[in-house]
């Protein structure tokens, strides 16, 4: 009696250990989307900037990115956020470059 209790202790400790196993693993795991509920509606430094993204769910918006990875949502159709992304499309290029204007040799 007493090894048929071990041995059900056995199994259920097991089945335990590989359902947390399964359950708890990287694979398994939803990653967390980024969604834009609210808009800065006021023009932000872009300096600390370093890219954005294009966001259209639940609404049409631009996602500023910081050295920090913080997020803030703009409203995509004011001026001063077409030109902030210009400006961070133009550095990023410049790196990419080796800080060389466009054009240059």
């Amino acid at each position: 009696m007493k090894l048929h209790t071990a041995a059900i202790l056995v199994i259920l400790c097991l089945g335990i250990f590989t359902v947390r196993t399964v359950k708890g693993s990287a694979g398994s795991q939803s990653m967390r989307k980024f969604n834009c509920v609210r808009l800065r509606t006021k023009q932000l430094n872009i300096q600390n900037f370093a890219k954005y993204e294009k966001h259209h769910m639940p609404i049409s918006a631009i996602v500023f990115i910081n050295r920090n990875g913080v997020r803030i949502c703009v409203s995509a159709d004011q001026k001063w956020v077409q030109t902030a992304m210009k400006k961070i499309d133009q550095r990023s290029a410049s790196s990419r470059n080796g800080g060389k204007p466009k054009g240059n040799p």
